[in-house]
């Protein structure tokens, strides 16, 4: 294995796949069979300046370099022998946001993430107009929002675009972007895999008395589907990625992406009736349609798979931050107790004995709300445990809740698409940290979402293996084939993962446990006015 795999780095066969998480930037590198061969990462952090999130452009590049350097190094490692080309590459990152920039290639204002809920009323407005639901974090939100501020950087702005747009461009000089992450700045319309002429148009007419020097058109990346050509790396390009000098320009890109279509891609679920849920820091759902909606919802949000199909996605902010908090006190405590700690263990130990509690965790809630939950309308979070004097409180039923708590928002989106709209799914497919204890995050989303729920080994290769593989259906595609007939003759092979299915017991203690979260959601709203 190694040998084909020293072959495959030195012939420049293999292919890059880079992705900026919110807390790593990760890279991997996979061979002409789609299989990882090597990998690098850099831990980054999201910085809180001026009262919004953001990453600067020194900490992009930074990461970028020491995440290729890591990669460099695995290689070296492994295989003793350099990087020096490769068949093609790919970058991903968390979706949506804001980056305007001048004629001069500046950056106009800090990027500003999708993690800000600064653009409420700008998302309501829009919404209105568009008779569609245009979220918070969405790059036309924030774009509007700006003009709304009457900020006087927005009558500069060139180009507007995501960090994977961005990178993508200072790579290639291509001003591109993947028509899933292109979904999250401005509604795409099916028919033409375009942005919506409609919502261009409208948006036109509703600036033009600021009498701006752009056109909405004029300053967005160019959509691109999965498969075509979006430009080679640079000269320029491989001084901002390999700081060694040792990488050749030239090589081929594909359209980059957001996390959300590379977590699709990961998991085989770009086929229409099949979803997947991404539980990590934040978690999202995404089915894939075989219809629109009869109407719109402001929980659920109208994206794209990397080929153009229509995905329902419901967002949640907020995941597994508040659970890792908590097992961290335990590991406190077992470090208190002079006791060696091993982080898998004591994950394993409280959610396998989380199963054990009871099925609507004795009447306990928790809101794992570090950010806003706009699914929830608040826009601050506070987090937050609620119990009763007669409640039954004991570890399993405490750990329980937490579990819940990391999928309740997302169960109470995915309600409106399974009981309201009657959507129809063959399958669904989990990855991400939640499922990282085998079988435990899988049970609790069984029962919160009432359906199926599919892991496979390969899931926790998560994004990057996922921008990687559209780097190979770029080049390795002789067929000519669908993006998922490509994926399921050539990567997954008939592999559906390993699947769990929802008990009465459990479906019926999540309802009753989301009841009284919900009932309890002014407890949460009073903890956020609470100034402190």
């Amino acid at each position: 294995m190694k040998t084909d795999a020293k072959s495959t780095i030195e012939t420049g066969k293999a292919i890059l796949g880079i992705e900026f998480g919110s807390t790593r930037i990760k890279a991997v590198l996979i061979d002409p069979e789609n299989h990882p061969i090597a990998q690098g990462s850099h831990t980054w952090e999201n910085q809180l300046v001026d009262g919004l999130w953001t990453y600067s452009i020194e900490e992009i590049w930074y990461g970028l370099q020491d995440c290729y350097a890591d990669l460099r190094a695995n290689v070296k490692k492994q295989y003793d022998t350099e990087i020096e080309t490769l068949a093609a590459i790919g970058v991903s990152a968390m979706m949506h946001g804001y980056m305007a920039f001048d004629k001069n290639e500046e950056i106009l204002v800090p990027f500003r993430t999708w993690r800000n809920t600064n653009t409420g009323q700008a998302a309501a407005a829009l919404s209105e107009l568009f008779v569609y639901n245009i979220p918070l974090r969405w790059s036309i939100s924030h774009l509007y929002q700006a003009i709304l501020n009457n900020e006087k950087h927005v009558n500069e702005i060139d180009f507007l675009t995501t960090l994977a747009g961005y990178v993508h461009w200072q790579l290639t000089g291509e001003k591109v972007l993947g028509i899933g992450d292109a979904s999250g700045m401005l509604p795409i319309d099916p028919a033409t895999k375009n942005y919506s002429a409609e919502m261009v148009a409208k948006f036109d007419k509703l600036v033009a008395p600021k009498g701006y020097s752009w056109k909405l058109e004029d300053i967005l990346p160019k959509v691109l589907n999965a498969g075509e050509n979006a430009g080679c790396l640079t000269p320029e390009g491989v001084k901002r990625l390999d700081v060694s000098g040792n990488l050749k320009a030239g090589i081929p890109l594909c359209p980059p992406e957001g996390d959300a279509g590379t977590g699709m891609v990961a998991t085989n679920a770009v086929k229409q009736r099949t979803g997947n849920v991404s539980a990590g820091t934040s978690s999202f759902s995404m089915i894939v349609l075989e219809k629109e909606l009869s109407k719109p919802y402001e929980m659920i949000d109208m994206v794209t798979t990397p080929d153009g199909s229509l995905v329902a996605m419901v967002h949640c902010n907020n995941c597994t931050s508040d659970l890792n908090a908590w097992v961290n006190l335990f590991k406190e405590f077992q470090e208190l107790q002079g006791q060696p700690v091993d982080m898998d263990d004591i994950y394993g130990k409280l959610y396998n004995h989380a199963l054990t509690g009871h099925a609507d965790c004795g009447g306990l809630v928790s809101y794992n709300y570090f950010s806003g939950e706009p699914v929830t309308g608040l826009a601050e979070g506070r987090p937050l445990f609620v119990r009763s004097a007669n409640d039954k409180f004991n570890l399993a039923n405490f750990m329980r809740a937490h579990l819940y708590a990391s999928v309740g928002v997302l169960k109470i989106g995915n309600d409106i698409l399974f009981n309201e709209e009657k959507i129809r799914v063959d399958r669904i497919t989990g990855h991400g940290g939640l499922f990282r204890t085998k079988g435990v995050g899988q049970r609790v989303l069984a029962a919160a979402i009432n359906s199926p729920i599919s892991v496979m080994e390969t899931a926790g290769e998560g994004g990057a293996w996922g921008i990687a593989l559209l780097g190979s259906y770029l080049v390795n595609n002789e067929k000519k084939q669908s993006l998922a007939d490509f994926l399921d003759e050539h990567v997954f092979a008939g592999d559906a993962g390993v699947e769990v299915s929802p008990t009465a017991e459990d479906v019926e203690g999540f309802n009753k446990y989301i009841e009284n979260y919900k009932a309890g959601l002014p407890i949460e709203e009073a903890a956020v006015r609470f100034k402190r």
